[in-house]
């Protein structure tokens, strides 16, 4: 489908829309309603779209924003209420299950600021491979002077149900070692990386090796303030009390097939979440949404 602000287009194997308001450019693959870039005109990538991605039929993308659903990372770590709801016999893949499901474009709308696009996964009849609920999906998209993604979980069932999930976005930065987070001081974080203790954060993030943090109580407002680009991107999430702060470094990133070996350098995860004791539980007929609203502001 095409019309004058929505432009189908096609990276390899991948079914892509490009959507423009204005100045300002988000591409997103049919595959997992994945967002892959967000850029205005004129300035820096502002969602990271990694040059080493592969867009391949059926393989999860590593760029953009990923959505994570209906479980988090590693499915051994979620909640039990979590991994009860998974029945299937094979290991359960990491991130959950509609990363490389097709989603279907569900609307256009222009509004009187920018353009509204909805993509949707309804749940088939016994739901999804090991995970036997009906639960329907909807990103929806807001692209105006700033851009604003949110994702809904509706139960249409007749059984609650317990999920865990992200929309694990790749910021484009300078150079990560140069940029910092504010908004994260004081907070309590578990440290994945040191055998999942608590600790607590003292002043703004800054990053010397490879992270990986969840933090709890997270605040609506987190920023990216990257001094070398001159700006401070504001990222204020909604349906969320966590947040992941994530970056590979040297080693992970070599590791990868899909990504530079100094990629790294060149990307930060801020994931608007819902894991850990902030997990989402549904009750029949009721909906949950998850969002986030991103803006590049000069320093």
């Amino acid at each position: 489908m095409n019309t004058p602000n929505v432009e189908a287009v096609k990276l390899d194997e991948l079914n892509c829309w490009r959507i423009r308001h204005g100045q300002a450019e988000v591409l997103v693959a049919q595959q997992g309603a994945h967002i892959l870039s967000y850029q205005i005109d004129g300035q820096p990538p502002i969602i990271w779209l990694n040059d080493k991605a592969e867009f391949k039929t059926g393989k999860s993308i590593r760029a953009g924003v990923p959505v994570c659903w209906p479980w988090f990372g590693k499915f051994e770590r979620n909640p039990q209420s979590v991994q009860a709801m998974y029945t299937g016999e094979q290991p359960a893949p990491a991130h959950g299950l509609v990363r490389a499901m097709d989603w279907a474009l569900g609307g256009i709308e222009s509004e009187a600021d920018g353009i509204k696009v909805e993509f949707k996964l309804a749940a088939p009849d016994g739901g999804l491979p090991g995970w036997p609920h009906q639960v329907d999906l909807t990103l929806t998209l807001h692209l105006a002077d700033q851009l604003h993604f949110s994702l809904t979980s509706h139960n249409r069932g007749s059984e609650t149900v317990s999920i865990s999930q992200a929309l694990h976005t790749y910021f484009a930065v300078s150079d990560v070692r140069n940029v910092h987070v504010d908004g994260v001081g004081g907070l309590n974080y578990i440290e994945t990386l040191d055998d999942w203790k608590t600790a607590t954060q003292q002043g703004d993030m800054h990053f010397a090796g490879e992270t990986d943090r969840i933090y709890l109580d997270a605040p609506p407002q987190l920023s990216i303030v990257d001094t070398t680009w001159e700006r401070r991107i504001e990222l204020r999430s909604s349906g969320s009390r966590s947040a992941v702060i994530w970056n590979p470094w040297v080693e992970r990133a070599a590791a990868f097939s899909d990504m530079a070996d100094d990629g790294w350098q060149r990307m930060l995860c801020i994931e608007t979440a819902n894991v850990m004791d902030d997990v989402v539980v549904l009750a029949p007929g009721s909906s949950h949404t998850l969002g986030v609203n991103i803006a590049s502001k000069p320093l």
